[in-house]
């Protein structure tokens, strides 16, 4: 999905400032992911309904995020019981929460356009039949092969750091 626009915006500055701009989101994002040093954190429910949360090397492609997990992960593992999740990410001057599913993608395509994203980042990705593998990882990603998951969101909260500032949260279609 290309360029999604919020069906709802509310502002939840309390200091008089105005709405921000979801393109001001969104050019963070396609500025700020792939690389690898931005930091995201994905958070997960495990089955007996206790939070999880582990840090990801978050992808912006065509208006969603993307990460990868090894199989037996707690979050992969947590993603298969319950696809809900939240990603929040530090972006250059805004904070972005972003709630919404996880699934795994298995298609050849979209494997191969992400590996060579990574690829050009640093991380030396590959497909392996219907997920990714590469000569290393981050130490808790557990062992190759990778699974490859698409995060689609349903609602974005952004506090800007940095001028203009503000806090607003945006309601997308699924």
């Amino acid at each position: 999905m290309t360029d999604r626009e919020p069906i709802e915006t509310t502002n939840l500055d309390r200091y008089g400032n105005k709405p921000l701009p979801w393109s001001r989101a969104r050019r963070r994002l396609e500025t700020d992911l792939p690389k690898m040093s931005t930091p995201s954190f994905l958070a997960t429910t495990r089955p007996e309904g206790r939070p999880h949360s582990a840090g990801i090397g978050a992808l912006w492609l065509d208006d969603d995020l993307y990460f990868t997990s090894g199989p037996g992960t707690r979050k992969s593992r947590n993603l298969a019981a319950n696809p809900a999740c939240t990603v929040s990410v530090r972006l250059e001057g805004l904070d972005l929460v972003l709630d919404g599913e996880a699934t795994r993608v298995t298609d050849v395509a979209t494997l191969e356009k992400v590996a060579s994203i990574y690829s050009s980042q640093g991380w030396p990705a590959e497909v392996e039949g219907d997920a990714l593998t590469a000569p290393f990882s981050a130490p808790s990603a557990g062992p190759p092969p990778w699974y490859l998951y698409r995060f689609t969101f349903e609602t974005a909260i952004g506090v800007a750091g940095a001028e203009p500032h503000g806090a607003t949260r945006w309601r997308f279609r699924r």
